[in-house]
């Protein structure tokens, strides 16, 4: 009865192995936060690099036109449950909704802040006069309170930071420019204190799948054909925006401008690093 229970626990560890490791046969090889799951062996050549895709720019605009800003739907979305942050573009740990919120605040200096007594007594609420236009009523003595704003605006954060893989795959003979991961960042001119601030980052696959979700507020605004607007995800597809190279996978994980100095050295050093990868994917084809 014993050797009968010994044959039976190792034939219910063989099937758990033999069962794990098919599972590891699908799976292993592809990259899980890819949009187009190629097998790493089929990629004959493969770079991971940072674009600073600024919105404020003329060409990053139509993601960033008043009330439909990119920036406005990923907060929009996190506050709603539909997304989910994660603390930075390795993607491998969650970010709790608390701390994003916590992120979102602007930051008190704690000189001017209200103490529990003053706010209970009514302190810090505003009131406004009635206006002609507003429907109150003149000298009646009405008010109306205004909420104390007290988180950056979503049109404060300009500035999006994109991870992406770029390989080309040997059986289709193409190049793919896989996004995998947006950052947010509040820029310097916006922070109180004086430095850029990172929001959150986000799962492109996730993002895609919102935007597609919500094809009416993920609108990529096209300004010479009202015709013509696209999804967010599609203008991305097409690489219809404009971005800087500021780093690329390196053993110690520096910034371009880590690498050659605060000067204009790195920007020509980063513009003639994107040359160099347009002219190899170029001669890809002379062969």
């Amino acid at each position: 009865m014993k050797k009968f229970s010994y044959v039976l626990g190792f034939s219910l560890l063989l099937f758990m192995a033999y069962g794990a490791k098919a599972q590891e046969t699908v799976t292993t090889g592809y990259n899980p936060n890819s949009i187009n799951p190629i097998h790493e062996s089929n990629k004959m050549f493969k770079k991971i690099l940072w674009w600073r895709m600024d919105l404020i720019e003329k060409q990053n605009r139509p993601f960033f036109s008043r009330n439909g800003e990119i920036t406005k739907l990923m907060i929009e979305a996190v506050k709603a449950d539909l997304l989910i942050p994660y603390v930075d573009d390795s993607l491998n740990k969650r970010m709790s909704k608390e701390v994003f919120l916590e992120n979102l605040k602007i930051p008190s200096d704690g000189g001017d802040a209200l103490t529990a007594e003053e706010i209970a007594a009514g302190f810090g609420q505003e009131t406004q006069e009635a206006d002609p236009f507003g429907g109150f009523p003149g000298g009646g003595g009405d008010t109306e309170e205004v909420a104390v704003v007290d988180e950056f605006a979503p049109r404060e954060y300009t500035i999006l930071e994109i991870k992406e893989e770029m390989f080309f795959d040997k059986n289709r003979s193409l190049m793919y420019h896989d996004i995998q991961a947006l950052t947010v960042w509040l820029p310097a001119s916006a922070n109180p204190a004086g430095f850029e601030k990172s929001l959150a980052s986000f799962k492109y696959k996730d993002l895609v799948a919102l935007f597609y979700q919500m094809p009416d507020k993920a609108l990529w605004y096209n300004t010479q054909n009202f015709a013509e607007h696209k999804n967010f995800a599609d203008a991305f597809q097409l690489r219809l925006f404009s971005a800087n190279l500021i780093k690329y996978a390196n053993p110690m994980d520096q910034l371009i401008v880590d690498i050659y100095g605060a000067s204009k050295l790195s920007v020509i050093k980063s513009q003639q690093l994107e040359y160099e990868l347009i002219d190899f994917e170029n001669e890809l084809w002379e062969f």
